[in-house]
């Protein structure tokens, strides 16, 4: 597959409309048609099919278009690595939701002071997305919480961590209490993360399955999470430092007891070939921290 034609396809995907992509790309409409076809031929699949609002990518167009992100990403994050002169280009970091992103970016402020060419690119995603990408080679480094296995990467242990607690109403029961039992949570409607679900320190803390708990929704981003339980929508279990609690947001962060605190390691994969960018992220990162223990 050309790269030329990952970048039409990708384009008629986000566009949703052959017309509007091709206006965007600034070709005729007919050479996008054809260029799409070819792809197709290639494939020997079907990628789209015609709507009267547009197109509908297929099964098997929804694939490619995740596929031809990720490709185009890292062609693009490669060229800027070798066509950069002196210590220029992007550091790419994945990172769940973590209060300790800020040790990341006093080092990132270090760093862009000393050389303003570096860049930075934060993407976020949970434990197996952030690994994903990692393998790929999409990211240069991984920012994880808890008790992840990174066994096959090298890591940083942050001086930081994450405490564990809920987020409810300054008027509900909960909100004045000095911290939280696993029997606190029975009963409650709950909302979850995907990253505090898969948390092993959580589950070892409650005591009992976590499929007796009522959890009624998950989510990735705690604000949105934390809009809910403004609403009156289940309470929500998250860390300390990422969800406005002043008075005036209306919640509060109670702890959780026994106390849950989880460490902060910054991974990647091991024999990495660094840009030079990332190669002296590296080295001011090391400069605050200690080797990771590994699980």
């Amino acid at each position: 597959m050309e790269l030329r034609l990952l970048h039409y396809f990708l384009e008629v995907a986000n566009e949703e409309s052959i017309t509007r992509a091709a206006q965007k790309l600034h070709i005729t409409q007919p050479t996008l048609s054809r260029q799409i076809a070819q792809l197709e031929g290639e494939l020997g699949r079907k990628l789209y099919v015609r709507e009267s609002y547009g197109i509908r990518l297929t099964e098997e167009g929804r694939l490619l278009k995740d596929r031809a992100q990720e490709i185009i990403a890292l062609e693009e994050k490669t060229l800027a690595e070798l066509t950069g002169t002196g210590i220029t280009g992007t550091v790419y970091i994945g990172a769940g939701e973590t209060a300790g992103i800020r040790h990341i970016g006093r080092v990132l402020r270090d760093l862009h002071g000393d050389f303003p060419g570096i860049r930075y690119r934060i993407i976020s995603g949970d434990a197996e997305d952030v690994t994903g990408k990692l393998d790929k080679g999409l990211i240069d480094f991984g920012l994880f919480v808890g008790k992840v296995n990174l066994n096959k990467y090298d890591c940083l242990t942050l001086p930081d961590e994450d405490l564990w607690g809920v987020v409810v109403r300054r008027d509900d029961e909960l909100a004045v209490r000095e911290y939280i039992t696993p029997e606190d949570l029975r009963g409650r409607e709950l909302l979850f993360s995907h990253q505090a679900k898969s948390q092993g320190e959580f589950s070892d803390w409650l005591g009992f399955p976590v499929s007796e708990l009522d959890i009624i929704g998950t989510h990735n981003l705690a604000y949105n999470a934390s809009v809910m339980v403004r609403e009156g929508l289940g309470i929500l279990i998250t860390i300390a430092g990422i969800v406005n609690v002043e008075s005036v947001s209306g919640l509060k962060f109670v702890p959780l007891m026994p106390e849950i605190r989880a460490g902060l390691v910054l991974a990647w994969k091991k024999s990495a070939v660094f840009s030079k960018s990332a190669a002296k992220f590296l080295e001011y990162f090391k400069a605050s921290v200690s080797p990771c223990h590994k699980e």
